[in-house]
């Protein structure tokens, strides 16, 4: 039996890639557990500064829930699986290094919700998408109902949610869901330069960047601006500010090492 998640680590960039490409890269307990593993992982290894999250074959980031196991679960354990989705977006979405989600196909329900759950968007120009679980009378329940009003505002995700509305790349970047949408040649180069810019930077100063955007949002300015204060805080005793200094006035690229 194949891996249902791939994982490895490359330059400081970990891909992590959903492998049930026979169906759709759907999630069952099985994936979600693994999954729900590799984002424990990632979190505690320091080696890795961005996280890229794609899906195995050319049809399907995630085309959600497997419906197949669905049919056959228990209520207890349908309740089961989607506490556990969950709880594992909710994992990717803490995460301490800025994550990008690498859309190489549909993604629909859960799949979606977990392209929600990263940082950065980007998208084959082919690739439709939504929040379609009402269409199966039932609701989002990995993030979905929160996180996307967040992003797009509340009328806007009404609209797409209720209406189960299935939108094509291009339209879901007008609304401002995706940062970028591309070729299929393009889609990996084009994370990775995303990834290549953002490892440029200080790898305390990017986590706590995210830190201070990621909880200051879900607050008051005034609460958000102390959060910022205190993300603050954290880089000025670090090796790596000096070195950025260091390094302007010596006239040469900085070496940041996470310290």
């Amino acid at each position: 039996m194949s891996e249902a998640i791939l994982y490895e680590v490359k330059d400081h960039i970990a891909y992590v890639t959903l492998n049930r490409p026979e169906v759709l890269n759907c999630f069952n307990y099985r994936t979600l557990q693994r999954l729900g593993e590799v984002v424990d992982e990632i979190h505690h290894n320091q080696n890795v500064r961005v996280v890229i999250f794609t899906g195995a074959g050319e049809k399907a980031f995630s085309a959600g829930a497997d419906l197949k196991e669905r049919r056959t679960l228990s209520e207890a354990d349908v309740k089961r699986n989607v506490r556990k989705i969950r709880d594992v977006f909710s994992a990717v979405e803490a995460l301490p290094q800025p994550t990008i989600a690498a859309i190489n196909g549909h993604a629909f329900g859960g799949g979606f919700e977990l392209a929600l759950a990263c940082d950065i968007r980007v998208s084959v120009e082919s690739a439709s998408m939504g929040l379609t679980e009402l269409s199966w009378a039932i609701i989002p329940g990995a993030g979905g109902t929160q996180r996307l009003p967040r992003l797009i505002g509340q009328a806007k995700a009404m609209e797409l949610i209720l209406t189960a509305k299935k939108m094509k790349a291009d339209e879901a970047w007008k609304y401002g869901i995706l940062n970028k949408a591309v070729t299929r040649e393009e889609l990996l180069p084009a994370c990775v330069e995303y990834a290549a810019a953002i490892l440029k930077n200080g790898p305390i100063a990017v986590q706590q960047a995210k830190y201070s955007i990621k909880h200051g949002m879900e607050t008051d300015l005034q609460t958000g601006l102390a959060i910022e204060a205190k993300a603050y805080e954290v880089t000025i005793p670090t090796k790596d500010r000096v070195e950025a200094l260091d390094a302007f006035s010596e006239k040469r690229p900085p070496v940041f090492k996470g310290e």
